[in-house]
């Protein structure tokens, strides 16, 4: 005779949850499907760790059950499953917190607190909630050993990282490369593309724009027959006009010599732009009304092809410096510079488009990737700083501000910086989102930043008072944002390790063609999208709590060894020690054993 049921009026789903709780608890079932299940087939799930220093919130909930459900599946099909949780105690949030906590920002650190100082605070913050944790994770019914975690900040965990980065390494697959990155300013570091593409960071903002107008040098004979000649080129970030050293033009994209006048001042001129981009910046209606015809105030501003080029017809012709606060200058390999002469020309792309924009590109070498790669190609110089320390910088500096002037060389500032143009302009943030006033208590008040002029205005409007601009105004753009601090991000040149990803990538979209994506279209989507513009990945943080990357170089960079363990790094030390280089190995100091794989001895 079959088992009757008992039949319930109503469902107490708090009461069957505690129920089952107890049961589980009482019968030690979730160890016992795995001291039951020894010789059978092996499963191993290690947790994508969660941080013990936020509190769980019903996301985590969401996606811990999703995991329970193929563990408590493969348990079901006979395999021995071992569940290892883990904690994630690095990154950007935790140090964020504690520079909040502490009432300091990244630069402070090494200066009114030490980093050991501020190590151990990000340590001690880490997990202050485990219990949280631990209670959330059995009230869910969530099965994972938490008794033995796997912490990412072990020294036996780092040390497995160092491992796979020396396997890495002797592949040709980890490299270091100075390069245009995402950076965010406001956490101080660089950020992967991967970091980029997560829901949410791209944004859309409403920005100044401008047209600025390029005075050519030497143009040709119809272009200088009415007024000025001028190039017109668009930009999103009137901030990176100081940083201009070439336009670019596309090979294949037809362009016009229009005689005209601007619409600010009432200046004749003749400029250059794209020719699908024509009606863009003129009212057709105006292409019938002669020029002579026209007067200041006028809407209607009158207009007159009389040039028509290809892109390559452009290529090589000079313009002046937009805005001469600093010259270009050529850096050789061991750090000399000199003033450069190669600058300010047209050069060509074929990433320009007619999409928007005048058809002709700005490029500033220092804060783009594709205005880096076509100035290198072209020989065009990067308009660089040199600071006080023998450096080469961009204009902009770490935190997101132009440099001061006394924090440049001396001898780099009487060779190429116009003191009298820049020292207006000097130390003023690029975006308002940058400027400490607007964060109070660690809270950014991003109305108030928006509400407040900006560094993009303000040179629109010197610009205009210059006769330089064409057209201002207002546009909205998708644009990057850090993903921890809801600040902009900017492409930035920075000196980092990668992981060469794009030479597995044609094996990755490969591999992922043989997935069977539920639903289809996140695998040919969001995810086969990223594979097809993988980027190679930036490891490097310019942070003080987290992994350390196991490479010493010489510093001349002739040299470099990445090191794979502990025990290596100590066998080195001993050979440094022998030559006279080092005093004395501080593991060996501490009592350090080789080989032997326990926390404790790890913790020395």
């Amino acid at each position: 005779m079959g088992k009757k049921f008992a039949e319930y009026s109503k469902l107490d789903l708090s009461e069957v949850n505690g129920k089952v709780l107890k049961k589980w608890d009482e019968n030690q079932v979730f160890a016992k499907s795995m001291t039951e299940r020894e010789g059978c087939p092996s499963f191993v799930f290690f947790e994508g760790p969660p941080s013990a220093n936020g509190m769980p919130g019903i996301h985590h909930v969401m996606a811990r059950s999703i995991k329970d459900i193929f563990c408590r599946y493969k348990t079901m099909k006979g395999f021995q499953v071992k569940r290892k949780a883990g904690w994630d105690t690095h990154g950007l949030p935790v140090e964020l917190g504690v520079e909040k906590a502490l009432g300091i920002t990244k630069e402070d650190i090494g200066k009114t607190i030490s980093v050991a100082e501020y190590n151990a605070a990000c340590r001690k913050d880490v997990m202050k909630f485990t219990k949280e944790w631990e209670d959330l994770t059995h009230k869910m019914g969530y099965w994972v050993d938490m008794t033995d975690p796997y912490i990412t900040y072990d020294n036996r965990y780092i040390e497995t990282l160092w491992w796979l980065l020396k396997q890495l390494y002797k592949k040709g697959l980890l490299y270091k490369g100075y390069t245009i990155q995402p950076y965010s300013p406001a956490a101080g570091t660089g950020l992967s593309s991967h970091e980029l593409n997560q829901p949410g960071c791209y944004r859309d903002v409403k920005d100044t724009t401008m047209v600025a107008q390029f005075k050519m040098k030497h143009p040709k004979p119809e272009m200088a027959e009415w007024g000025t000649p001028y190039f017109l080129a668009w930009t999103t970030t009137p901030w990176t006009l100081p940083s201009n050293t070439a336009l670019c033009v596309g090979p294949k994209i037809d362009y016009v010599a229009v005689q005209t006048y601007n619409g600010y001042s009432g200046e004749k001129m003749t400029v250059v732009l794209a020719k699908a981009l024509l009606y863009t910046h003129f009212n057709k209606k105006a292409e019938d009304i002669a020029l002579e015809d026209y007067k200041p105030g006028d809407k209607l501003i009158p207009f007159k092809i009389v040039g028509e080029y290809k892109g390559p017809d452009l290529v090589g012709m000079e313009y002046e410096q937009l805005i001469p606060w600093v010259k270009p200058i050529d850096v050789a390999e061991d750090g000399s510079w000199t003033p450069s002469d190669k600058g300010f020309r047209v050069i060509s792309g074929d990433y320009v488009t007619t999409e928007d924009g005048t058809g002709i590109v700005h490029i500033a070498p220092t804060f783009g990737a594709d205005d880096a790669f076509v100035a290198r190609a072209a020989g065009i110089p990067s308009l660089f700083m040199i600071n006080k320390k023998g450096e080469t910088r961009p204009m902009v500096d770490l935190t997101g501000k132009f440099f001061l002037i006394d924090e440049l060389d001396e001898e780099f500032v009487k060779a190429c910086v116009n003191a009298d143009l820049y020292k207006d302009y000097q130390g003023k943030w690029v975006k308002n989102a940058y400027d400490p006033q607007f964060t109070v208590d660690g809270k950014y008040d991003e109305q108030a930043a928006q509400a407040a002029e900006s560094l993009d205005i303000e040179l629109c409007m010197m610009m205009k008072a210059a006769r330089q601009a064409f057209k201002i105004e207002k546009h909205v753009h998708n644009y990057p944002h850090c993903w921890r601090t809801d600040k902009p991000v900017l492409y930035y040149p920075l000196d980092s390790w990668f992981i060469r990803s794009t030479a597995c990538k044609e094996r990755m979209i490969e591999l992922n063609k043989t997935i069977n994506w539920k639903p289809e279209s996140t695998g040919t989507g969001r995810f086969g999208k990223w594979l097809e513009n993988l980027n190679d990945w930036n490891l490097s943080r310019s942070r003080y709590w987290g992994t350390p990357l196991p490479i010493w170089r010489t510093e001349d960079n002739s040299e470099e060894k990445c090191i794979e363990s502990v025990e290596e790094l100590y066998n080195e030390i001993e050979k440094s020690v022998a030559a006279g280089l080092m005093q004395s190995n501080p593991y060996k100091e501490k009592g350090f054993q080789p080989g032997v794989y326990t926390k404790e001895n790890y913790d020395k």
